[in-house]
């Protein structure tokens, strides 16, 4: 039974999300709320394609991760990282689904197992650091804006992501690779022998990645430009919507619907949680609610438009990981 309940987790918490973002749409006023996304238009088409730009510095800071000169080109990288976020995006996955696809395509590409994984596991560790640095960013523009309240809730979110993040970089300093193969190993009565060897090989890499200390860097700060580029969503979304905000207005919000959405990774596509944060942060930046949820479904278009065509890269990459494997 309970086995059965963890199975479906996913399912039941994107249901129960569904229905919490289907019912904060009806509590408001969706007529209203329908004639802002339909006067937008192709505007909110427009916004939703640039969160390309922001995936290009997410692929670059990937890139500067993996060793030696014959790295994938950025286009390669870039296909990666939409197959990653598409995955993890629409799929009840609990975000680590897209890393697997991500991993599988870095071997298409032609990146050994080791370097392939410890790119990935280092790119995600950084990812969460960078996204803190970002969200803390934007906590602080809230209180320079006087809203504290929600602004000390949030923090609450930020310190669960921080303990996260260092947690997950401490623990991959411990060799976890290696350490749970040999005791899956010691189960499995010595069947895997083998992999403790390449699980040996994988922790070496993930300490040789953190001792490159300028790659780490680098990708750092590509990640913080890719945080920061994705404020133009928001931006370019508002404007359209008719409720134009500022560049700072835009990235507050952004910093903080992404610190939201991380927190709740256990909800697929944080259904509802999205929508929630949306309607408080913009009450505290003094957007209308019905604006305020123009936007979360202008996000939410966003989606379709640009991760349902990654989910089919991905399966078109699948058939090709199938034959190149034939």
């Amino acid at each position: 039974m309970k086995h059965r309940l963890m199975k479906h987790l996913g399912k039941l918490l994107a249901l129960a999300g569904l229905i919490a973002a289907v019912w904060l749409f009806l509590r408001d006023d969706p007529a209203a709320i329908w004639d802002l996304l339909k006067a937008a238009g192709p505007g909110l088409v427009l916004a939703g394609l640039l969160h390309v730009l922001p995936m290009v510095l997410n692929a670059q800071a990937w890139r500067v991760l993996l060793p030696g000169a014959n790295k994938p080109n950025l286009s390669s990288m870039l296909r990666a990282v939409w197959i990653r976020e598409s995955v993890n995006g629409l799929l009840p996955v609990a975000r680590i689904g897209g890393e697997i696809a991500s991993y599988r395509l870095l071997r298409r590409f032609g990146i050994r197992r080791a370097p392939a994984i410890a790119s990935l596991t280092v790119d995600v560790a950084l990812s969460i650091i960078s996204q803190l640095i970002f969200a803390l960013a934007g906590v602080a523009f809230l209180y320079a804006a006087k809203a504290e309240s929600l602004a000390a809730g949030i923090v609450l979110g930020m310190v669960l992501l921080a303990a996260t993040g260092i947690g997950f970089i401490a623990i991959q300093h411990a060799g976890p690779f290696e350490r749970v193969m040999r005791v899956v190993n010691r189960f499995a009565a010595g069947r895997f022998d083998a992999a403790i060897g390449h699980s040996a090989r994988i922790d070496r890499a993930v300490e040789t990645l953190y001792r490159r200390r300028f790659s780490v860097g680098a990708c750092l700060l590509w990640q913080l430009a890719g945080w920061i580029a994705g404020a133009a969503e928001i931006w370019t979304a508002l404007h359209f919507l008719g409720n134009p905000v500022s560049p700072l207005v835009a990235l507050i919000i952004e910093s903080l619907i992404q610190a939201v959405s991380s927190a709740a990774f256990v909800v697929p596509a944080a259904l509802g949680v999205q929508e929630a944060a949306f309607l408080a942060i913009g009450a505290a930046l003094g957007l209308e609610p019905t604006a305020a949820l123009a936007l979360a479904g202008a996000r939410r278009l966003r989606d379709l438009i640009v991760f349902l065509p990654g989910l089919m890269s991905w399966q078109a990459a699948e058939g090709q990981i199938a034959r190149y494997a034939d």
